[in-house]
């Protein structure tokens, strides 16, 4: 016969009116209470909140009376749900916290916003009680638990981990949390890697120089460095790309990059051109790009530097083409097709370049024959000169704006390609010192840099506009004169058709941006 309101009210009293020490003496009275879990909603409601208040006075009871709050925790009605789970961390006390964290984690799985939010609380509050009986919970269910309990009992610790106080989160919680977590990455998605690591790079005792190379030799670990990279699978590619990302902001003068600088120039760059995107509006051939640059300056000592700047070397011969033709031999027209210069390519190979290129300064010198790096020369000599001009266009059209003019879509465009080009622009005149120099200093275009806009504002000097004395002296030898090769022109293409086009005072439009890949086309100009 199932109990009535009335007899959980009556054996509430007894057990209420009861001394502490003679509570022990009413075991059928508590008894009643957890057969309330058999009754009706209002009879269900009742006993979730009464169960726990008696929980700790039967321990002879205690698995009863979690089972049967468990009972009420996933009733059909979900106002009796929530109020079972809240009261669930009543029962965590002793041994009892390591399973009611682990009911509580596989309650995580609920759809229920409202539920979700009461069972994150309980969590939290357990938490505070026991910290590591509640990961041990917590990590049970991620190791062993169903799909969906795992994913979010790991976003729960990426979220949470972080807010709890110090006197919570002690060394021995977070060394627990370091050790369980390791166990997880030997196997996990893309997604739970990237949740995993922000989980371990908040912990307060990784965030040591050791710390963090400790949390570097997982990241390789999970990168596989040690095979060779298959480009056409987008999930292995997707795979490096992801644990280069996590790896990045741990690297620093005293964490070093080398291993997978070493890696995408031995096996990533090569390949570069057949990368297969993970994702289909990815540029996959700029972001490799991109990472590379970003890792380049926290090298170490590189047993492969010179292959490592021998492949940057032909890459960038790659995407700084020779100056086209105007004239064949008879003085017919031949010029071929205008080169499509790829300003977001170049800005991260000449800077990658750049920074390995300090670890041997005479690479070109010495490492390079005279004919290639006089063909070198001519490349960075035709990309200069036709930078010169868009670099003046882009700082007229910026001039004079501030404020939120120069927040509409068009002009921040403009104001990065302006940061791209001043970027090549310092590099190379570096490399056409004599020798080459690699002491510049610059900020890639897509890192926040400070005062932005003063630097896109500021009054073009003769040297940048390519006018001055320095310029032509860094670009000097000149190249061997031909009667029709006119090709520093103002250049010609779209902006984006989505934004329109820029008309210089000199007649033409001009940049090119396709998705975050800035390139230029140098338009023809005929002999007059």
């Amino acid at each position: 016969m199932a109990v009535t309101i009335e007899e959980l009210y009556r054996n509430y009293g007894i057990l209420a009116d009861a001394k502490p020490e003679d509570l022990g003496q009413h075991k059928y009275a508590y008894q009643v209470i957890l057969d309330g879990v058999k009754g009706g909603p209002k009879e269900k409601r009742l006993a979730a909140q009464f169960i726990p208040k008696f929980f700790s006075s039967f321990p002879e009871l205690a698995d009863a009376a979690i089972n049967a709050q468990l009972d009420l925790c996933e009733d059909e009605d979900v106002s009796i749900r929530r109020q079972a789970i809240k009261e669930l961390p009543r029962f965590a006390a002793g041994e009892n916290i390591v399973r009611v964290a682990d009911i509580l984690t596989q309650l995580l799985q609920t759809d229920d916003s409202a539920e979700f939010s009461q069972v994150n609380t309980a969590l939290v509050s357990i938490f505070k009680m026991d910290a590591k009986a509640t990961l041990r919970g917590l990590f049970s269910q991620i190791l062993q638990g169903e799909d969906i309990v795992r994913e979010r009992a790991i976003k729960f610790l990426s979220i949470k981990l972080k807010t709890l106080p110090e006197d919570t989160m002690t060394k021995e919680v977070e060394d627990y949390v370091f050790t369980e977590t390791k166990k997880v990455l030997e196997d996990v998605t893309g997604e739970e890697f990237v949740l995993l690591m922000r989980i371990l790079m908040a912990l307060k005792g990784l965030q040591t120089v050791n710390g963090r190379q400790q949390l570097v030799e997982l990241v390789v670990e999970q990168a596989f460095l040690e095979q060779a990279l298959n480009p056409a699978d987008p999930d292995t590619v997707d795979r490096l790309l992801q644990c280069t990302r996590q790896a990045l902001p741990l690297f620093s003068k005293n964490v070093h990059s080398s291993r997978f600088v070493t890696y995408f120039c031995d096996h990533v760059l090569p390949n570069l051109s057949t990368l297969t995107s993970p994702v289909a509006e990815l540029d996959i051939q700029q972001e490799v790009l991109k990472l590379l640059a970003e890792m380049s300056p926290f090298c170490g000592d590189m047993e492969k530097v010179e292959a490592n700047l021998l492949m940057l070397f032909e890459k960038l011969l790659e995407f700084m083409p020779l100056p086209p033709e105007a004239e064949g031999e008879n003085g017919e027209n031949t010029m071929s097709e205008e080169p499509k210069l790829q300003f977001s390519y170049v800005e991260c190979l000449l800077f990658s370049f750049h920074q390995l290129g300090k670890k041997l300064p005479d690479f070109l010198i010495d490492k390079i024959n005279a004919e290639r790096l006089k063909d070198f020369k001519i490349r960075l000599q035709y990309f200069a000169r036709g930078l010169q001009v868009y670099i003046r266009q882009l700082r007229v059209a910026l001039q004079g704006k501030t404020g939120d003019a120069l927040k509409t879509d068009e002009n921040k465009i403009k104001v990065v390609a302006l940061k791209i080009t001043n970027n090549i622009n310092v590099l190379i005149k570096d490399l056409f010192h004599n020798p080459p120099s690699y002491k510049s200093t610059v900020t890639l275009s897509w890192r926040p840099v400070q005062k932005a806009e003063a630097v896109a504002l500021k009054r073009p000097s003769g040297e940048e506009m390519g006018t001055g004395s320095t310029m032509k002296k860094l670009l000097s030898p000149p190249l061997p004169r031909r009667n029709a090769r006119q090709i520093y022109n103002p250049p010609s293409g779209k902006y984006s058709a989505a934004i329109g086009n820029f008309t210089n005072g000199e007649g033409g439009t001009w940049v090119g941006c396709q998705g975050r890949v800035y390139y230029w086309k140098l338009s023809k100009l005929t002999s007059k």
